[in-house]
């Protein structure tokens, strides 16, 4: 997008004969996937610099390994993108938690840590990034890379968003891509469902802005005597973009498919599973409900988006589930035999897994189902 030069690592000046200052924005070192972004001054020019706050998440002591189930619809604090995020699950790998962002941020913000998914529960509007204008609307997975500068504008009215934020990358599963990178047939996707930045607006003002930076468990201060999304021109393959669960198509069978089937994208020791609208197994006596198994080695999270959530009872929009490795989970009573001889679904939820063990975070419990883990009685 923009303006670059014809080759990387040469002279490209202004109008004024200044350079402008080029830099490499990548992952995994230089052996990852990275993009050039061309800026009107050094990313590094800040005039002030401070510690701000501990984000460290303060985790339940041990309880007994049983279900969970939070209702996020209980947290209606309006606040803007970041500094209203409400976590309520975790690990060494990936923060889960939600936030309602009707004020628009008056700072920008950064994560230094790792890659962040927005899910757009719902709502309308825009992300502004050093790569350029994203605008969202119900259903989008927002993905911004790790370092990325941006802040969430919304539109009027009620906004909330799935925040996915993690150590490591984001991206789509191997499966289903070939050596070269490209989606292959048989994937719930193509390159034409993803959607990046529409329009690179270059700001050359001067004044004081202030970019939030979060790492290393601690919320960091940097100001800058300009505006931070001053670049004038970038390629590459990394950059923020957004795919909308619309488009991912389902794969059926004639008998139950297993959860890989719903994957969507891939993180180090996690992954995250769009349930959509499709229809049921069409073998002549398929049991479309899914059936009990155990959790043997991950965690599995459910946030329900909309729809009736077949093989679950007392769920509903914006509940979180929580079942953990080391026991079964399962239907509902009575869900399974009345799942016999439906045609379709119209169940909308985001799946997380984890393959390590997820912690509820202490401000959670207020949110919380407490006799959701003897539902199955």
């Amino acid at each position: 997008m923009g303006e670059v030069p014809s080759k990387r690592h040469t002279v490209f000046r202004k109008e004024d004969g200044s350079l402008f200052r080029e830099q490499v924005m990548g992952t995994k070192g230089f052996s990852g996937i990275q993009s050039i972004l061309y800026h009107h001054n050094p990313p590094t020019s800040i005039i002030k610099s401070e510690l701000l706050e501990d984000c460290r998440i303060q985790y339940e002591e041990q309880s007994d390994l049983a279900p969970r189930h939070l209702h996020s619809h209980k947290y209606d604090e309006a606040t803007d993108a970041v500094s209203g995020r409400q976590y309520l699950l975790g690990n060494e790998d990936v923060l889960i938690g939600v936030v309602n962002p009707t004020q628009q941020m008056d700072y920008f913000y950064r994560n230094g840590d790792g890659d962040e998914v927005l899910f757009v529960h719902y709502g309308t509007g825009k992300v502004e990034s050093t790569f350029g204008t994203l605008t969202y609307k119900p259903g989008d997975y927002i993905v911004i890379p790790i370092g990325t500068i941006y802040r969430v504008v919304p539109d009027e009215g009620d906004t909330k968003f799935l925040v996915i934020e993690t150590n490591s990358w984001i991206t789509t599963p191997k499966r289903y891509r070939n050596v070269h990178g490209q989606l292959l047939e048989h994937s719930p996707f193509c390159e034409r469902d993803f959607h990046g930045p529409e329009k690179l607006q270059t700001h050359v003002d001067s004044n004081e802005y202030m970019v939030k930076t979060k790492s290393r468990g601690f919320m960091h201060l940097h100001m800058f005597g300009h505006h931070p999304l001053d670049v004038v021109g970038w390629d590459g393959y990394l950059f923020p973009y957004t795919f909308n669960i619309a488009d991912f198509e389902p794969i059926t069978g004639r008998i139950h498919m297993p959860p890989p089937i719903h994957q969507t994208f891939e993180a180090n020791n996690f992954v995250i599973c769009s349930f959509v609208p499709r229809m049921y197994d069409y073998h002549p006596e398929a049991i479309p409900a899914p059936y009990y198994h155990s959790n043997v080695d991950s965690d599995e999270v459910l946030y329900y988006v909309k729809g009736n959530f077949m093989s679950r009872k007392g769920v509903g929009e914006g509940s979180v589930t929580l079942h953990p490795s080391g026991i079964p989970h399962g239907p509902h009573p009575g869900t399974i035999e009345a799942s016999i001889g439906k045609k379709e679904t119209i169940e909308l939820a985001v799946m997380i897994d984890t393959f390590r063990p997820l912690k509820v975070v202490k401000q959670a419990h207020q949110y919380e189902d407490k006799d959701y883990k003897y539902s199955w009685k």
